[in-house]
């Protein structure tokens, strides 16, 4: 079948999967760089400046085209951008990471993949929209996929105050980013996908570099080759790509799917870290796989034609798209 004669929610569905693909590569980068031999591993701020600093001349790139032929942004336009830049790409990060000095991984990405959650719940709260039983239904079969694949991690937690303390900042960092994502999308509707995008990331880099220079000396940026490698990898395959496909998303599909979607990252982040770092597979991680994909077939699945669409719905007619 012909690209073209996709529908502008079927694209909006393959550019969320695709997006989930590229940022569930981000953990291996992450582990492959910690894993190179060297007398000082690289810190994690030390690696998300590395990752933003190859991102950057990308973003600069296209925010430059985006923006050269249109209207100079409004105030309201420039603070949305530095809000939203603030809570997404470098709220979330810094608070994630602290949190992962307190908890394990599995339990990180257990509380971080609540935000598709807390963005439907924004968007009934401030946004005015509704929560459909086919967006209800799927949030619950993801949900219930991802508590099985990390439930066999949660009971073996050690000092209970410790993974109090990591949850709320992992915590934190999912309602960051849900607050990224959605207040997100009426920003793309007034700016354009690929504009908010640059602008937004590099907002984000530029609080991401102030935040590595006071607290990090600047040659800890001198890192052997292979961690250069995979900074560039996870710049280009985990960052640029998978960014601007979330946003070019939730212009087709609006943020509540996209999110919903993007459950997708932890379970292929099982199965890509059983398949290059040898890390086991067990049972329990295949059932939550099934039960996420069962989700994410259920939010693509086209709805019958009877029957109206209610007013203010969580779908792609819901609001008029602008170019």
């Amino acid at each position: 079948m012909s690209f073209k004669k996709w529908s502008p929610e079927r694209i909006g569905l393959a550019l969320a999967v695709l997006a989930a693909f590229g940022f569930s590569f981000k953990a291996i980068f992450v582990k492959l760089a910690y894993a190179v031999p060297q007398a000082a591993p690289v810190d994690s701020v030390t690696l998300l400046a590395l990752r933003m600093l190859f991102s950057v001349p990308v973003f600069a790139w296209v925010g430059w085209r985006a923006s050269r032929h249109l209207a100079p942004l409004a105030l309201r336009d420039w603070l949305a951008v530095v809000a939203l830049g603030l809570l997404g790409y470098y709220g979330a990060s810094i608070l994630d990471f602290v949190g992962l000095q307190y908890i394990s991984a599995s339990l990180e990405r257990l509380i971080l993949f609540t935000y598709p959650t807390l963005t439907i719940l924004i968007g009934v709260l401030f946004l005015g929209k509704t929560a459909s039983r086919r967006e209800m239904g799927a949030l619950l079969l993801s949900y219930a996929g991802i508590g099985l694949a990390f439930a066999h991690d949660l009971h073996i937690a050690g000092d209970a105050r410790a993974v109090w303390i990591g949850a709320g900042f992992v915590f934190g960092s999912a309602v960051s980013y849900a607050f990224y994502q959605a207040g997100s999308e009426p920003a793309i509707r007034r700016l354009g996908a690929a504009r908010f995008t640059a602008l937004a990331m590099l907002v984000s880099t530029v609080a991401t570099l102030a935040h590595f220079v006071a607290t990090q000396p600047v040659s800890t940026l001198v890192q052997p080759l292979p961690v250069y490698g995979h900074a560039v990898g996870m710049a280009v395959f985990s960052t640029v790509l998978p960014v601007f496909m979330t946003s070019a998303a939730i212009r087709r599909i609006g943020a509540p799917k996209t999110a919903l979607i993007g459950t997708l990252g932890p379970i292929l982040t099982i199965f890509f870290s059983a398949w290059l770092l040898d890390e086991p597979l067990t049972a329990w991680q295949m059932g939550g796989a099934a039960l996420v994909l069962a989700g994410v077939m259920l939010i693509g699945a086209r709805p019958k034609a009877s029957g109206a669409t209610p007013q203010g719905a969580n779908t792609p007619q819901a609001a008029p798209q602008k170019g």
